[in-house]
């Protein structure tokens, strides 16, 4: 496994040294170029969280994955490039109305004297680049408006403003997850009936001026000038769009 390649997957230009701003390159450089995808799922092809399985998956097949694969994979280049991570075993908050079992993994990356929430594996709109773990504090991305705040009980809240108001996007407590922690939850992901990962073809990706998505089969294009999209009429031209738009071969 070559830190290099993975490098040159995600387009990352310049020297990858471990400072603030090589970890806001390598994340937005991330989502732009490896996409949020439970393709293998839907098909019942078996999920790895080693990580020469997600290198090989990720960086070699040119695949995606959810977060417990990707997350895995990019916190391992970033500790090959010499930061501090700290992996996390979040709630994902974000459209539940009540507190659902904890199904998210994210990072923490100390760097230069501070730490900041670090995440490519959301499937949906999410932060471009790092936001610093300070509660109370608004945070300005791309005219996005995001807020950590603390909960008593669900511990560290990731927030955004959506039409005026602040929602919750998902939350984490201080206690460091390891490898291991994740294999029950990302099996249950996979298999049980009741998954929201199992129903339905799911593909993400960002591009500069907004996202490309697939659900079901119906494939959506957000940017600046508005929103486009189709539905392929066969099995054929759907995977020459999964191609052409995302990178992704079958």
């Amino acid at each position: 496994m070559q830190v290099a390649s993975y490098l040159s997957r995600i387009r990352f230009e310049g020297e990858a040294t471990p400072t603030y701003a090589t970890l806001c390159q390598l994340q937005r450089k991330h989502l732009l170029s490896v996409p949020w995808e439970n393709l293998d799922i839907v098909r019942n092809v078996p999920l790895s969280l080693e990580i020469p399985a997600l290198y090989d998956k990720i960086v070699t097949r040119g695949r995606g994955g959810y977060c417990f694969e990707l997350n895995a994979l990019f916190a391992w280049l970033l500790r090959r490039l010499g930061f501090n991570v700290t992996e996390y075993f979040a709630r994902y908050l974000r459209g539940e109305s009540s507190v659902p079992k904890r199904r998210h993994r994210t990072l923490r990356v100390e760097c230069e004297g501070k730490f900041y929430l670090c995440d490519v594996g959301v499937g949906e709109p999410i932060l471009l680049t790092p936001i610093q773990l300070r509660a109370g504090c608004v945070q300005v991305q791309n005219g996005e408006r995001y807020k950590i705040m603390k909960d008593e009980f669900l511990g560290y809240v990731l927030t955004e403003q959506y039409k005026g108001e602040w929602r919750n996007v998902y939350s984490f407590t201080h206690e460091p997850a390891l490898p291991e922690d994740f294999t029950a939850i990302s099996y249950y992901c996979e298999n049980h009936a009741d998954s929201v990962f199992r129903t339905k073809d799911m593909v993400h990706i960002f591009t500069p001026d907004g996202r490309k998505s697939v659900f079901g089969r119906e494939y959506k294009h957000f940017s600046a000038a508005g929103i486009t999209g189709y539905t392929p009429a066969t099995e054929k031209a759907y995977e020459k769009l999964l191609m052409r738009e995302f990178g992704i071969r079958l």
